[in-house]
Parts: C-alpha cells; sequence; structure tokens
C-alpha cells in the first residue's frame, strides 16, 4: 500500500503563495494518480488538482486553474501544489491521495473517482487571511 503523508500548510495573507508536499511512502508507479483535495468548514471535500504520474497530464479545478501548479519529483516520490495568489477562500484543510488507473482514465475523471475515497490522513490546514 502507498502512504501520503501531506505537509506545507500554514497561515498566510491575501495574494501570498505556499507549497504544499505530498510525499509518498511506498511503491508509486506509472499507473497511478495523484490528487489534491480539500475541505473547507462547512462545505464538500473537492478536487484541487490531480497529476498523472504516467504521462504527466494534470488536471485543475476551475477555482484554482492559473493560480495552482501540480508538479512531481519522481525520484524523491513526492507531488507539490504550488499555490500562488492565493486568496480567503482558498482556505481549508487540503489532502492528497493516489489510486491506480488505467490508461483509459483521464486524470479529470480519476480526481472524481478518488473523492470517494475513504481514508484521507490528517491533511494540511491552509489559512488565508489578513
Amino acid at each position: 500500500d502507498v502512504q501520503l503523508q501531506a505537509s506545507g500548510g500554514g497561515l498566510v495573507q491575501p495574494g501570498g503563495s505556499l507549497r504544499l508536499s505530498c510525499a509518498a511512502s511506498g511503491y508509486i508507479d506509472n499507473d497511478h494518480i495523484i490528487g489534491w483535495f480539500r475541505q473547507a468548514p462547512g462545505k464538500e471535500r473537492e478536487g484541487v488538482s490531480g497529476f498523472s504520474m504516467s504521462d504527466g497530464k494534470t488536471y485543475y479545478a476551475d477555482s484554482v486553474r492559473g493560480r495552482f501548479t501540480i508538479s512531481a519529483d519522481y525520484a524523491k516520490n513526492t507531488v507539490y501544489l504550488q499555490m500562488n495568489s492565493l486568496r480567503p477562500e482558498d482556505t481549508a484543510v487540503y489532502y492528497c491521495t493516489a489510486d491506480r488507473f488505467s490508461s483509459l482514465f483521464t486524470t479529470a475523471e480519476a480526481m472524481r473517482v478518488m473523492l470517494a475515497h475513504k481514508d484521507w490522513g490528517e491533511g494540511t490546514q491552509v489559512t488565508v487571511s489578513s
């Protein structure tokens, strides 16, 4: 099994930046898609961004496209989420998760499937406030 640890959250002012890390222990192969999700108080969990380890194809939610960038360091088994131009509405606990998918799945489709995951770990808190 792959275990994932999200880190890098914090308190930042509107317009600021943070970089989240999702470190994987265990075997990550090219069938894996790794996704970032977030859950704000009183709201449902939502997909933020996803990365396909096989071809590097990415997914971004409309609310973060152009502000967030997802990337991977294959040697370190780590996926990053660079968050720029942060807004108060980005405040949430951010989680990362992964699963293996056939090549028939797009990264966006994989994100919808992974939203049903049960075990999310602790996540990392991102608070955007002045």
